[in-house]
């Protein structure tokens, strides 16, 4: 089975039937060995019915005990034996499907990470954790067509072999028989295939609402919008059943055939072979033999029909996969060097003009424009942006995200303890650049590049996010567990969190989004007043309408419409910007009614 530091390989991306063929080429001798004892299983219970009918007709005769005894001895050991092949099977296919569930979820989360920010641009959250939580689970399951399904085909071949020696009428009816049972089920698997794309369509829309409504729940509520909310994911809910329902019963159609057909295919055979008895044109060990033959055929037959279910689930699930790991990162084609020195960066299309070293704010009216200039700035998006007289997206992309980092207020807070959570694991690389002279200030030295931060860089950035209490609040410090993205903190702790984790990388350039948007009035004073110590010398930008920041930042910038409509200190811009004054003065009066 795939180790957890293994190289799952690079995927076959042509389709889905691709992709389940890659997932057993990726693992060929145990796929073989799969199929040699899923063959030899099935193959050696056709052996069963052949030793009955010699022990009936050799051994049901007066004086020849002794031949009784030892077929029923053969028989025997034939059981055990096929017993333990059973065993072995089963382990080897638990094996198998493994091997395929965890290579595909390997595939998938290194491909995400290599999307990075794109990730969400190009693929929605709902369609991720569908394929996470049940596509794997579906595309694993379709490989039992190794193991037991190839083991169908080869016992069916033998039965038929085993039949001819019997009577070939008889074995034309077997041979005749699985093409029939193929044309009846055929057409519905087709069907089941087309209804479980559209499930999974809807099932992928459907859960990244839930995550949309989870998020905003409180928004939602506060704008009086919940109910709506709640009326429209109701009815999408119940399209969704509707639609679970119709696949529901096609597969519920296809299952009852796969018991089914094999069951009156093994009544007309043994119908068949009971006149012939009677005629006396077969003995009655044959005709035992016979019905022994079909019984086992039950099983295949079944096998094969379900091989069929399986595999239409699969390649569905296989689909979306691959049209995941089609999607491709934007090219990195840059070329030029980066500023060797704190230099300026620019939006022209926002008219932003960021000067190193300088603590600024960016103001709007809407999150939407804020946000859009960061993304420009951090190169999340196609712009013109610039960096020292020279376009951000010649630069190449490892430079940039090494210098300048976008503390977003979302960004996503990783299990483990409270330390890793804040310095990204104890041997991560650090994002943050710089060299180790002593600040301005007077501060601990910024950690290099590669090295583990000290105990005084974690409390220095910490203290900086007025994050001091989160740590002294927790059982067990530094060393406490901390939930996937933080569950178990509140809103204000995570939010300091990730602003601790910001200053502690020690960027070049930090643009953070909203860092204090979660906290009270006395807490947020108090990161503006260490925010500009904790930053000395290096260059910040930081979206917020807080009075509380603003007043505090070296530089605001205004934004209306998306462009820089004024720029100047929080009091110059109370003064001669009127729409600045009514932006601020109503966020101050919510915090005062608050």
């Amino acid at each position: 089975m795939i180790d957890a530091y293994e190289d799952p390989g690079t995927p076959d991306t042509h389709g889905g039937w691709s992709y389940l063929w890659w997932l057993v080429r990726r693992q060929p001798g145990r796929s073989l060995a799969g199929a040699l004892l899923g063959s030899s299983w099935l193959t050696l219970m056709a052996g069963t019915p052949y030793m009955m009918a010699r022990a009936v007709d050799d051994g049901l005769v007066p004086g020849h005990m002794a031949v009784l005894a030892g077929w029923t001895a053969a028989i025997f050991a034939l059981g055990a034996f096929n017993a333990w092949l059973s065993i072995m099977r089963h382990r080897t296919m638990t094996r198998v499907r493994m091997d395929a569930y965890f290579r595909t979820i390997k595939t998938v989360v290194g491909h995400s990470v290599r999307l990075g920010a794109e990730l969400p641009r190009r693929a929605g959250a709902g369609e991720v954790v569908t394929i996470g939580v049940s596509d794997v689970h579906t595309i694993a399951q379709a490989l039992t067509v190794v193991g037991p399904g190839v083991g169908a085909v080869v016992v069916y071949a033998v039965v038929a072999g085993l039949l001819l020696t019997v009577s070939p009428l008889l074995t034309a009816v077997v041979l005749l028989g699985v093409p029939v049972v193929a044309l009846v089920a055929g057409p519905l698997a087709r069907r089941l295939q087309g209804t479980e794309t559209e499930y999974r369509e809807g099932q992928g829309v459907l859960t990244a609402r839930i995550g949309d409504l989870a998020g905003g729940l409180r928004v939602l509520n506060g704008l009086g919008g919940k109910g709506l909310f709640a009326d429209s994911f109701r009815q999408d809910s119940q399209h969704l059943r509707a639609q679970g329902y119709r696949v529901g019963a096609v597969a519920s159609w296809v299952q009852a055939l796969g018991v089914g057909l094999p069951t009156v295919f093994l009544a007309v055979v043994t119908w068949i072979a009971a006149r012939m008895a009677a005629r006396g044109d077969i003995t009655v060990g044959q005709l035992v033999s016979v019905y022994g033959y079909v019984a086992v055929l039950v099983s295949p037959v079944a096998f094969l029909l379900d091989m069929g279910y399986q595999l239409s689930r699969g390649v569905v699930a296989a689909r979306r996969v691959v049209r995941l790991l089609r999607l491709e990162p934007e090219p990195d084609t840059g070329t030029e060097q980066a500023p060797n020195e704190p230099s300026v960066l620019h939006d022209p299309e926002s008219g932003v003009r960021l000067r190193p070293g300088r603590l600024a704010a960016l103001v709007g009216a809407g999150p939407a424009e804020t946000t859009a200039v960061i993304d420009r700035l951090g190169r999340y998006t196609r712009s013109d942006a610039t960096w020292g007289g020279v376009r951000l997206d010649a630069v190449p992309l490892p430079e940039v995200r090494t210098r300048i980092l976008v503390a977003d207020n979302d960004a996503d807070l990783f299990a483990g303890s409270l330390t890793d959570v804040i310095t990204g694991g104890a041997n991560a690389p650090r994002r943050g650049a710089g060299n180790c002279a002593p600040s301005p200030n007077g501060a601990a030295p910024a950690t290099p590049p590669h090295e583990a931060p000290s105990a005084a860089h974690i409390a220095q950035a910490l203290h900086a996010a007025a994050a001091s209490d989160v740590v002294q609040s927790l059982p067990t410090g530094l060393d406490s567990p901390i939930d996937a993205q933080a569950r178990n903190l509140s809103g204000g702790q995570r939010q300091r969190i990730r602003l601790a984790r910001a200053l502690l990388a020690n960027p070049e350039i930090l643009l953070a989004v909203e860092p204090t948007s979660a906290l009270d009035a006395h807490t947020e004073s108090l990161v503006a007043e260490r925010l500009r110590d904790a930053r000395d010398g290096r260059t910040t930008l930081l979206t917020t309408t807080s009075p509380l920041l603003l007043a505090r930042v070296d530089e605001v910038i205004y934004l209306v419409d998306g462009k820089v409509a004024a720029t100047g200190t929080h009091e110059e811009l109370l003064e001669y910007a009127p729409g600045y004054r009514a932006l601020v003065a109503r966020d101050t009066e919510e915090e005062v009614a608050r």
